[in-house]
């Protein structure tokens, strides 16, 4: 119908959560995959498998937290002092920052005296100036900067639940290698699957290529233990 209102959506390109929290379990999953089939490529007892698998999923997780916090809270460190810089900007040379917010609006194909205009009546309210110079310049909102703390705490759990599934078999009993693959690629097949979300990808080819990295990753690992295992042995 004529004159009807268009509504469109589009994926989330940035990930939101989904991004980080499925990338981290893969990241643990083939790590800790690798580490137990090197391991038990050296012909190593069930019980050292299972506990260098445990120490592999606690070593992981917490690398991964520390390196997230430090990392993040750099990050956020470095933009809260940038927008310091701005705020004093804004307070010492006001005028001077209107005609640099209006030459933005100019730059985008707003008419010159529109431009000013628009740009007086943003910077009105100094803290409305302030986020809008703020993303208009860095590219961040000053009040939805990243938490450390959840930074660090996500990329703990997501490593950890990740890793804990290759794991799973030799800490239930199992003997032999076999379990532990099959329960990890199919982890990594349902990773990938869901990155998918986030891609063009079609979520089958997303599973398969990651269940093809993962087992390429453990029959190496694999090999690297047993050609080691055959001659420190």
């Amino acid at each position: 119908m004529a004159g009807a209102e268009a509504h469109h959506s589009h994926r989330d390109v940035n990930g939101g959560w989904l991004r980080p929290a499925v990338f981290g379990a893969m990241d643990g999953l083939v790590s800790n995959l690798g580490l137990i089939s090197g391991v038990a490529g050296s012909s190593a007892s069930s019980q050292a498998i299972a506990v260098a698998g445990t120490a592999g999923l606690a070593a992981g997780a917490f690398s991964m937290a520390a390196g997230e916090y430090t990392s993040v809270a750099s990050q956020r460190e470095l933009v809260l002092a940038e927008i310091d810089v701005e705020r004093r900007e804004l307070s010492r040379h006001p005028d001077d920052e209107l005609a640099e917010l209006a030459d933005v609006y100019v730059r985008r194909g707003v008419e010159p005296g529109l431009a000013r205009e628009v740009a007086r009546q943003l910077s009105a309210d100094p803290e409305q100036a302030l986020e809008i110079h703020t993303r208009e310049e860095l590219g961040v909102a000053p009040g939805d900067l990243p938490s450390p703390t959840v930074a660090a705490v996500s990329s703990f759990g997501s490593f950890a639940a990740g890793a804990v599934l290759p794991l799973l078999p030799y800490l239930m009993g199992a003997t032999a290698l076999w379990p532990a693959v099959l329960l990890a690629l199919l982890g990594l097949f349902l990773c990938g699957a869901a990155v998918a979300r986030v891609t063009a990808r079609p979520w089958w080819f997303s599973g398969l290529r990651q269940l093809g990295l993962g087992a390429a990753a453990a029959g190496l690992t694999y090999a690297l233990g047993s050609l080691l295992g055959t001659s420190l042995g």
